[in-house]
């Protein structure tokens, strides 16, 4: 006895089988143009990426004013630590070492010396720069702050600390030029003291990825 072929059914399934591979390919597309897509995100966003280390010995000098018409002379691979009139003037020679224009958006200050255990502050935490500073892809600039009121709770502190010739950190918060990619970069402020005066040495200890995944 012949079989007989419910053709409706086996179209059924065709048709299914078929709408279960297009799918399938569908996903398999999708997933590699997003992946495609974040890897030229990831390399954007790597061209654009700026990295503030110290400045080197042979850096140029440069010359600071602060806003109350207070000048210094910046040599490079140091800071300026300064108590004038009661005011305290920091200052730090910095070189970006990334691909991408620098912008500082703010700082703070540990009064101590901050080692690897103790985490960075929070954004919420620094002082916003009252002016914009720019330091351009494998070039030097600097960044520049004050405390002129002794009632600031950083002031008591970091006065003691300059005083007694005692080394004590500084982080720095900066992004690229488009306000991402945001970086938090710890310098220790050590003291040299000379015969004549007491020189300040910057140096990088951390950075950390606030707006991507950070390795640590």
């Amino acid at each position: 006895m012949l079989v007989s072929t419910d053709w409706a059914t086996i179209a059924s399934f065709a048709t299914a089988f078929g709408t279960l591979v297009l799918a399938l390919a569908t996903f398999a597309s999708i997933r590699s143009a997003n992946r495609s897509a974040r890897i030229a995100e990831a390399a954007f966003q790597a061209n654009l990426r700026p990295v503030l280390v110290t400045s080197r010995l042979d850096d140029p000098v440069q010359k600071i004013r602060w806003m109350d018409n207070h000048w210094a002379v910046l040599q490079g691979a140091q800071g300026i630590v300064q108590v004038v009139d009661g005011n305290i003037y920091l200052s730090i020679s910095l070189r970006n070492a990334g691909s991408g224009l620098a912008i500082a958006q703010g700082w703070a200050i540990v009064p101590d010396v901050a080692d690897a255990v103790v985490p960075h502050l929070a954004p919420d935490q620094f002082r916003r720069q009252t002016r914009d500073l720019y330091i351009a892809p494998n070039d030097v600039g600097f960044w520049q702050a004050a405390l002129r009121d002794p009632a600031d709770p950083d002031y008591a502190a970091l006065r003691k600390d300059i005083e007694e010739v005692q080394p004590f950190t500084v982080e720095l918060l900066y992004g690229d030029h488009e306000g991402g990619q945001r970086t938090i970069t710890r310098f220790g402020m050590i003291p040299y003291q000379t015969d004549e005066t007491v020189l300040w040495y910057p140096s990088v200890a951390l950075h950390w990825n606030l707006d991507r995944p950070d390795p640590r």
